[in-house]
Parts: C-alpha cells; sequence; structure tokens
C-alpha cells in the first residue's frame, strides 16, 4: 500500500508545472513578451518589439509606446497547468479574460475570452532566446 502511495504521489509531482516565466514571442513574431510573477499571481509586459516599416515604434491605443506596456494581469493559477487573468489589447485598450498554459512541446497556449473559453481565440506563443535592445528593439 505505501508503494501505491508513493507512486501516486510522484505522478503528481511529475504533473506539476513551474509557471511560464520568462521571455514569449507572440504568435505573429512582432512583440516579445516578458512573464513574471507579480505578488501571487503573473503578469506580463511587453518587452520587445518590431519596428513598424517606417521604422517607428508600435505606439498604444492612446498613441504612447508599446514598450513596457502591461498587457497580462492577474493571471492566478486556475489549476496544476493552467492561469486565468487579464489580457489587453494594445491596439485597442479592450481588455479580456484570458486563460493560459505550457503545452507538451513547450509552448505557450494563451487563449482570450468573452464570458467563456468557448467564446475564443487562441494563440501560440514560444519561448525567445534572441537579445532585446534599448527602447524594445528586438535583435
Amino acid at each position: 500500500m505505501a508503494d501505491v502511495r508513493l507512486f501516486l504521489a510522484a505522478a503528481l509531482l511529475a504533473g506539476a508545472s513551474s509557471p511560464p516565466y520568462g521571455q514569449w514571442l507572440t504568435q505573429d513574431r512582432g512583440g516579445v513578451i516578458e512573464i513574471a510573477a507579480c505578488g501571487s499571481a503573473l503578469c506580463g509586459r511587453i518587452v520587445g518589439l518590431m519596428p513598424k516599416r517606417d521604422g517607428r515604434p508600435p505606439v498604444d491605443w492612446q498613441g504612447r509606446s508599446d514598450c513596457g506596456l502591461l498587457i497580462i494581469d492577474h493571471m492566478a493559477q486556475a489549476a496544476v497547468d493552467r492561469w486565468r487573468g487579464r489580457i489587453l489589447d494594445p491596439e485597442d485598450g479592450r481588455s479580456y479574460d484570458a486563460e493560459l498554459w505550457v503545452d507538451a512541446a513547450g509552448q505557450l497556449q494563451l487563449r482570450g475570452f468573452i464570458l467563456i473559453p468557448l467564446l475564443g481565440q487562441t494563440q501560440t506563443w514560444t519561448r525567445y532566446d534572441g537579445s532585446v535592445g534599448p527602447a524594445c528593439r528586438m535583435g
């Protein structure tokens, strides 16, 4: 009986995932978001951006630089491997409910939705191993 309990405890620990801390390249490859602890929750800021075609940095809905903008906030752990909170669309300033998790391939899945996850859209982000220079310029 003790062997069964030990096996079950090991299986539960193996299934536990750590928070998706670090830098993530967005699905469109236009930005890098850094996810970190914010108290007992997770949050994410824009730390890297691809410049626009005219060379200028992207700006938010109020005309301010996107660099440093908090777009993921109040992500509390909802299950062993999932976090729920809010995500901000920097283009229009709208905020949505969101859920994120890291899949078996090590990619971050981020689902923004209205009311229930079924009414949403999922993006796949990958770990960012590049560099980010001054003013959030991706290198």
